[in-house]
């Protein structure tokens, strides 16, 4: 199965953390990662009961640090968008639909849960790869963080081993700052291209590129950009994608 992280954002509540820690190794998780966490003691331990180990094991690293060493990064939330016009929590995925789209692939995957009285911020949101919800009665829909974890964790208990290793964050990354530079290129309008670069995100984040198809795709841009201006073919271009073969 892919590497899961599953990274509690901010939580507010040490217990919380304790049961999150327990539902996982109830389902065969056991990468913990705490993102600028509170103050972990007895009732964390307490809560987790047998997942001390779990626990014990969680690593604290920054959102930076999420981000940059994941293939694949995976946002939560209870709040949806309800129109494709609004695309920065759309289109979203159930956990279940979620086992479909990472099921064959290999590489860090990393879900985000976000703190208990607010969720993800919207930056954290829009920087994510997928989005996931869980379907909850419209009558009470929001979940407790262990819940949110517990589900997803039993949506994606057993996943097989992967067929394919997807790009990984690096790749990605030089893949997202050379289109970014190709809308320059072409004077796409400022006042849209936050936007853009969300969908483009939502696009790839849902097609687990691999390396081969990520450099296919600068080669492609760096086709059309020598179209555009010939002389760009001479200019350095940042980042090891100006070496990686073309189709």
């Amino acid at each position: 199965m892919p590497e899961i992280d599953i990274v509690l954002v901010a939580p507010l509540y040490e217990g919380n953390v304790g049961f999150a820690a327990r539902v996982m190794k109830n389902f065969g998780f056991t990468r913990l990662v705490l993102v600028d966490p509170c103050t972990l003691g007895n009732e964390a331990k307490a809560r987790a009961s047998h997942a001390q180990d779990v626990l014990a094991g969680a690593e604290v690293c920054t959102i930076e640090d999420v981000f940059s060493r994941s293939s694949i990064v995976i946002a939560t939330t209870g709040l949806v968008s309800k129109s494709v016009c609004h695309s920065m929590r759309m289109p979203f995925f159930s956990p279940k639909e979620l086992r479909e789209r990472i099921k064959d692939t290999g590489g860090r995957i990393s879900i985000l849960f976000g703190k208990e009285n607010w969720g993800l911020s919207n930056d954290e949101v829009k920087r994510s790869d997928l989005i996931c919800t869980i379907p909850t009665s419209e009558e009470y829909p929001i979940l407790n963080l262990s819940h949110a974890v517990g589900v997803v964790c039993y949506e994606l208990a057993g996943l097989p081993l992967p067929s394919y290793t997807i790009a990984s964050a690096t790749d990605l990354g030089y893949l997202y700052r050379h289109i970014d530079r190709y809308l320059d290129a072409i004077h796409h309008p400022a006042f849209k291209r936050e936007n853009t670069m969300i969908l483009i995100r939502r696009i790839l984040g849902r097609a687990n590129l691999t390396t081969r198809e990520a450099s296919t795709l600068h080669g492609l841009l760096r086709r059309s950009e020598w179209h555009i201006d010939p002389s760009s073919l001479d200019r350095d271009i940042s980042g090891p994608e100006r070496d990686t073969p073309e189709e």
